[in-house]
């Protein structure tokens, strides 16, 4: 896979999702001076953008096998309920996003046990002053969105190594051995990657993901396809969408029809409802889309299905990219945002 335009070498940092996976799990089975679980009450991940998605991964792919709850704070502040009986992951790839490190202070001071995911920055000095446990992210990869690996895998290997996430090795092991079977039909014309992408072609897709494997894959979706692509994506979850969301849909359909296509992200495991809400919404919603195409994320369990479903997202959002003709690398935009965010406020 090679694209026209990629100043950052974005497909580099993509298809060598594998290997970060191992190395980055290689690396946490390394960190040493955690809580035993038996003091640890609930787990808080504090992360933002494609740092924060590292949290969304916790919870569809560990979250129903462990013994504690977990909560996932995108926001300033840490959740209330937040102390010593609390394991805190606070999560940034640059070390410097200003939400994560405002909560990740006041975790602290609230006594929480920390663990810091960074390549550096202010969150690295904060973690040596602390005296908290540092996996450190390599400074090589070009962009936050092409660390998933980096940053969501160790969080998991910490968790058993604490005993809150049992068999978290070998889980990883076979979400590897799924990616590399992905990879390599990646170029095939005829692929699931392709095929997508060229069913969305100029268009806007609509991504619904089934059950919380779905809705995190749904948010990396439409995250990578606006910030690689630059482009509109739109996502919800079934069955939730058809409480709501589906309702909206038919008032402007001469427009909707010639701007979006559905596309369901499934998993194996599925309960018979979601498939049948899938079948009834797909019908629905095919007199107002362009059309519609499903991906099953596939592999031996939900870490595997899950980043199979993200792996197959990033690619697709790096092919509309090529279609575009834009740089899937820099984002501007967001940049000129933070710079600006940085400025003091007048007086």
């Amino acid at each position: 896979m090679k694209l026209t335009i990629d100043s950052l070498n974005m497909v580099e940092a993509t298809l060598g999702l594998p290997e970060q996976i191992e190395k980055a799990a290689k690396q946490a089975l390394q960190i040493s001076e955690l809580p035993d679980h038996e003091d640890i009450q609930n787990v808080v991940v504090l992360g933002m953008g494609g740092s924060g998605i590292a949290g969304d991964v916790m919870v569809a792919a560990a979250g129903p096998l462990m013994p504690v709850p977990v909560t996932v704070c995108k926001d300033y502040g840490a959740p209330a309920f937040v102390d010593s009986t609390t394991l805190v992951f606070a999560i940034s790839f640059s070390g410097n996003t200003e939400e994560t490190l405002e909560a990740a202070t006041e975790a602290y001071e609230d006594g929480a046990r920390m663990v810091a995911v960074t390549s550096g920055g202010e969150l690295a000095k904060l973690a040596s002053q602390w005296s908290v446990p540092l996996v450190e992210v390599p400074r090589t990869i070009p962009q936050p969105r092409a660390a998933i690996g980096a940053l969501s895998i160790p969080p998991l290997v910490i968790l058993e190594k604490v005993g809150l996430f049992a068999g978290s090795s070998r889980w990883i092991e076979l979400c590897i051995e799924q990616l590399i079977a992905r990879r390599a039909e990646i170029d095939s014309d005829d692929g699931i990657c392709n095929r997508v992408a060229a069913k969305i072609g100029g268009g806007i897709p609509l991504i619904y993901g089934a059950d919380s494997i779905g809705q995190v894959a749904g948010l990396r979706w439409k995250n990578q396809i606006n910030e690689n692509a630059k482009l509109l994506s739109f996502t919800a979850t079934y069955p939730e969408l058809c409480h709501n969301e589906l309702a909206g849909w038919g008032q402007l359909g001469d427009v909707s029809r010639q701007l979006f296509t559905l596309i369901n992200l499934r998993n194996p495991e599925e309960h018979p409802q979601i498939a049948r809400r899938v079948d009834l919404v797909t019908q629905i919603l095919g007199e107002v889309t362009a059309g519609s195409a499903e991906v099953f994320g596939q592999g031996e369990g939900e870490l595997s299905q899950l980043f199979d479903l993200m792996f197959v997202g990033d690619i697709v959002s790096l092919l509309l990219a090529q279609a575009h003709g834009v740089d899937p690398g820099p984002i501007p935009v967001l940049v000129d945002l933070k710079e600006e965010l940085a400025k003091p406020t007048a007086e």
